[in-house]
C-alpha cells in the first residue's frame, strides 16, 4: 500500500517526533484523554433533529470523521469506531450532578496535555502544538489511531516507508 503525498507527510512529521516509547505511552492516554475532556461539556448543547438529539460533541466528531476520510479510509473508520466509545463516556460523565462534570472535563483536559508535555520532554522534541496548535490538535486524534495500527503490527509498508523517510 502506497500512501498519498499529504499522509505520507503527515505520518513523517508526527512519526519524527515521536519516537521514544514513553512519548508514544503517553500521547495514547493523552490524546483521547483530552479530546473526552473537550467532549464533555459540547455534549451539553445540542438540537434536535427527527427526534434525535444532535450534540456539539457529535459535529465535532463527524468534522474529525470527514477530514480524516480524506487521508485514510481505514484509518479514519477505526477513528469512528473509537470516537464513539469515547463519546458514549463523554454523554454519561456530563450527565454527572452539579459541578463534578466540570471537574472531570477540566482535569482531562489539562492532565492530558500535561502528560503530552512530559512526553515530549522525554523524547527531548518540541511538540507540534507549539508551532501548529490548530494542526496539532486537528490531527493528534488520527495518529493515535494510527499508533494503534503500529503497535499492532498491521500496515507494516506504511510504517516501514515512513521510517525510511525520517532516517533519509
Amino acid at each position: 500500500m502506497t500512501a498519498d503525498g499529504k499522509l505520507m507527510d503527515m505520518l513523517t512529521g508526527y512519526a519524527a517526533a515521536h519516537q521514544h516509547p514513553f512519548n508514544i505511552f503517553v500521547h495514547m492516554i493523552g490524546i483521547p484523554t483530552i479530546l473526552l475532556g473537550v467532549l464533555i461539556p459540547l455534549t451539553w448543547i445540542g438540537f434536535e433533529v427527527a427526534d434525535v438529539r444532535v450534540s456539539l460533541a457529535h459535529i465535532l466528531i463527524l468534522g474529525f470523521f470527514l477530514f480524516y476520510l480524506t487521508l485514510d479510509v481505514l484509518f479514519a473508520s477505526v477513528f469512528a469506531i473509537a470516537a464513539f466509545l469515547l463519546l458514549l463516556l463523554a454523554e454519561k460523565l456530563g450527565n454527572y450532578p452539579g459541578s463534578t462534570s466540570w471537574y472531570i472535563a477540566a482535569a482531562c483536559f489539562i492532565g492530558g496535555y500535561i502528560a503530552q508535555f512530559i512526553g515530549h520532554a522525554v523524547e527531548k522534541s518540541m511538540p507540534v502544538l507549539i508551532k501548529h496548535p490548530i494542526q496539532a490538535n486537528l490531527a493528534a486524534p488520527f495518529f493515535t489511531v494510527v499508533e494503534l495500527f503500529k503497535l499492532a503490527g498491521l500496515r507494516e509498508e506504511l510504517f516501514d516507508a515512513v521510517q525510511s523517510r525520517i532516517n533519509s
